[in-house]
């Protein structure tokens, strides 16, 4: 193959090694890769309604009437059964609203729609009840005599575990002295939740800071070890502020209700 080749006209072996990569490349832009793509998705007051019912309601102590609104975030993905090829890819690397994630990072492999749907829900009820008992921890309250329900419907994971905790003690509390938590701002924020108020990395933050610019917050919490990812994309007009406990939360925006913007940190 290599005389052939040397006898003929540097334009025709040009021509001719130029087809099988051609060829391969056709065929790995059709393909489907092992990649979903990722966007800003829906944001939701955790102090609010959805769908006309109250996403948090507590009974046995009393409730306080709040203003201002908590943001929880949220990312869009493409569905686990979605192909994604070469063109996606190519087109989302360039943009600062889309993000490449391997696939096994966004969904468990080897599960199918429903199971990966029953999952997420089931982390969804999972970062409600540990959101309940960090809330009512912090608060001192005894979760047998203080009863809390949370409802949002249509969202799974358990990434809005530290503003669901933030809306029960806002409802509950406020800022510890008669005022609201949020100050009547609109603020945003991700993070898992433990029992005992740790705060986790949930990914998509440089995502979610722009779902929270978006939809008017002017404050983002972020877990403090994904400060780097969330000012990659960050919006000009949003400050993060880093957390690592929901006494972290509480403490900064109680300070910025209290005009102490100069005593919270800063990613």
């Amino acid at each position: 193959m290599l005389s052939r080749l040397s006898r003929m006209p540097r334009s025709r072996v040009l021509a001719a090694c130029a087809v099988p990569v051609v060829a391969l490349f056709a065929v790995a832009g059709l393909a489907p890769l092992p990649f979903a793509l990722a966007q800003p998705g829906i944001t939701a007051d955790v102090l609010g309604k959805d769908k006309g019912r109250e996403v948090i309601t507590i009974t046995g102590a009393p409730v306080r009437p709040t203003t201002g609104r908590l943001r929880m975030t949220t990312i869009l993905a493409t569905g686990p059964g979605t192909d994604v090829d070469l063109a996606d890819v190519a087109d989302a690397w360039f943009r600062t609203d889309r993000a490449v994630l391997p696939y096994a990072n966004v969904y468990p492999p080897g599960k199918s729609d429903a199971e990966i749907e029953q999952r997420n829900l089931g982390q969804m009820k999972e970062s409600q009840d540990d959101a309940t008992l960090a809330a009512l921890g912090f608060l001192k309250k005894d979760p047998e005599q203080v009863k809390v329900e949370l409802h949002l419907a249509d969202v799974g994971g358990p990434s809005a575990g530290l503003m669901f905790a933030l809306g029960i003690v806002d409802k509950l509390d406020g800022d510890g002295d008669g005022g609201d938590l949020t100050g009547g701002r609109t603020i945003a924020g991700t993070g898992t939740i433990a029992p005992d108020g740790t705060v986790g990395a949930v990914g998509g933050v440089a995502l979610k800071t722009q779902a929270a610019a978006r939809d008017g917050a002017t404050v983002f919490l972020v877990p403090k070890d994904e400060c780097s990812d969330a000012l990659a994309e960050r919006p000009k007009e949003l400050r993060l502020v880093p957390v690592a406990t929901l006494s972290d939360a509480v403490g900064s925006l109680r300070a910025l209700e209290q005009g102490r913007a100069s005593q919270v940190p800063s990613c």
